[in-house]
């Protein structure tokens, strides 16, 4: 294949969907893509599939494939998260030169980036873990792309990503995110964020349903009316969409597909890194732990005719509970978003990154899966002040919490008198309340691991960082623990 040496301008590994589609959408972009699957028969089936007539060139080995880039080289890996990312890098290395670059395009766990990153650094490759939201069609016609990694291998990339990517109001949804791990870090409270966006949703939808009695023709009416107001979103869009397929008997679809969900893990590492960080994402957490519950599809079934229920029968105006479910839905939305938020500036002090939040949401503002009409409030409330502690202390998200902060309310105690669960408006209400409280019951708490443990605790009528230690049942002692939390 000597004749089409040093004619691709950037090479992909991975033609699952994704990997297709990205490449299609490079082609019609002007960009020359070279192509390479572990399983050859699928370049000769792409190229003579979807990738006919186009630039595309198809590889069938590793050393044709680096030969056909120009340089630097530019690979990109479209594969599946983990030892597998590493199994092709080290099958790339021998055939890359000093300044060449690796883009890994998957779903990859943030801290295997900050590893390739430094690792390949130290062998003179650069490195890029990037996420890619949108799905198929996102790929196809425009992504949100994060890029993190060598800040060096960006100038090489930047064009080829920013042509591909969404573009919203003439700016392209991607833009350089952080050094090492910070691109797959944004990535994954992105996917964090889609998970308690969804679930905010279908509890939007069981509240209708299950307690309000509304059949599925009302429902769908409902979110098709929800997306054309401060609901705006593709998460909503899609709803309206699925609740009006129905079978050829004219049943809904919806009510034939299996309440057992399932995940991939992106939403569980999001949790898990709160937790290290001692942020309280109780939205996300509640949304992947709703996933779990769904999971024990079997258990719940036996649980639903042993234990009862004792909730009254809805009974009010359901035109006043729809528009407080939306209320509901909308704060809860807010506090998502906020939550993330608080995340990603704590993972930035603690990872030594510089994240422009601003950026980030207009990065989300098409292509991706949470894209909605509020992102760009968020970008415009960063922009006005960088430092922002918190999303909720801008004066737009302070107005929008205060006027559905009684119809949230109202949503919350219906599902709770109907015997509905919501466990992320009932979080994301619980942690508005408690972020507003100057006083939360803490001080109890810290009496409490003195007593059993003697760790000690602050007083407000002294200064901060003095402690203090109470041998509260007179056997004790006044040694107090400096060597371990409970």
């Amino acid at each position: 294949m000597s004749d089409v040496k040093q004619q691709a301008d950037i090479g992909l590994v991975g033609l699952a969907v994704m990997g297709q589609n990205l490449v299609l959408n490079m082609n019609d972009h002007g960009f020359t893509v070279a192509v390479y699957n572990r399983t050859v028969s699928k370049v000769d089936d792409f190229l003579a599939g979807p990738a006919k007539d186009t630039q595309v060139i198809g590889c069938h080995d590793l050393a044709t494939f680096v030969a056909t880039l120009k340089r630097p080289r530019r690979v990109m890996l479209m594969v599946k998260a983990g030892p597998v990312v590493d199994i092709f890098i080290e099958q790339l290395i021998p055939y890359l030169e000093h300044g060449d670059i690796i883009i890994d395009g998957g779903n990859s766990l943030y801290d295997d980036s900050d590893r390739r990153t430094y690792e390949l650094h130290q062998k003179g490759i650069l490195f890029i873990g990037s996420g890619v939201s949108g799905g198929e069609e996102g790929a196809r016609h425009g992504p949100s792309i994060m890029p993190g990694g060598n800040h060096a291998a960006w100038p090489a990339v930047k064009p080829i990503f920013q042509a591909i990517a969404a573009q919203v109001d003439d700016e392209p949804c991607c833009d350089w995110v952080g050094n090492d791990g910070a691109g797959h870090y944004v990535k994954m409270v992105h996917n964090g964020i889609e998970y308690g966006d969804m679930q905010l949703i279908c509890e939007a939808y069981q509240l209708m349903r299950e307690g309000l009695g509304m059949n599925g023709d009302e429902i769908q009416a409902v979110f098709a009316e929800w997306n054309e107001g401060v609901l705006d979103s593709y998460l909503i869009e899609i709803t309206r969409d699925i609740l009006a397929v129905k079978e050829e008997d004219g049943s809904l679809l919806i009510d034939k597909i299996l309440d057992k969900a399932g995940q991939k893990g992106t939403g569980k590492w999001t949790g898990m890194n709160a937790l290290d960080l001692g942020i309280p994402l109780t939205l996300i957490g509640e949304a992947v732990f709703a996933r779990c519950l769904s999971a024990r599809k079997d258990e719940r079934v036996v649980a639903s005719k042993i234990l009862p229920k004792l909730a009254s029968e809805f009974t009010g105006d359901k035109g006043e509970m729809v528009d407080a479910i939306r209320d509901a839905l909308y704060a809860s939305k807010i506090i998502s978003y906020a939550q993330g938020y608080m995340l990603m500036r704590e993972a930035a002090e603690t990872y030594g990154w510089e994240l422009n939040y601003g950026g980030i949401a207009m990065m989300w503002r098409g292509g991706c899966i949470i894209r909605s009409q509020f992102l760009a409030n968020i970008r415009e409330a960063f922009d006005k002040q960088p430092d922002l502690q918190n999303l909720l202390l801008d004066d737009f998200f302070i107005k929008a919490i205060t006027e559905a902060l009684p119809g949230w309310r109202k949503a919350v105690g219906t599902t709770i008198s109907l015997g509905v669960p919501s466990p992320a408006f009932s979080s994301a209400l619980s942690f508005y309340d408690g972020y507003r409280s100057e006083r939360l019951p803490a001080n109890l708490l810290q009496a409490q691991r003195d007593y059993f443990g003697a760790h000690t605790y602050e007083r407000v009528d002294k200064p901060a960082g003095e402690f203090f230690h109470t041998n509260w049942t007179g056997r004790g002692g006044d040694i107090s623990a400096t060597n371990y939390d409970v």
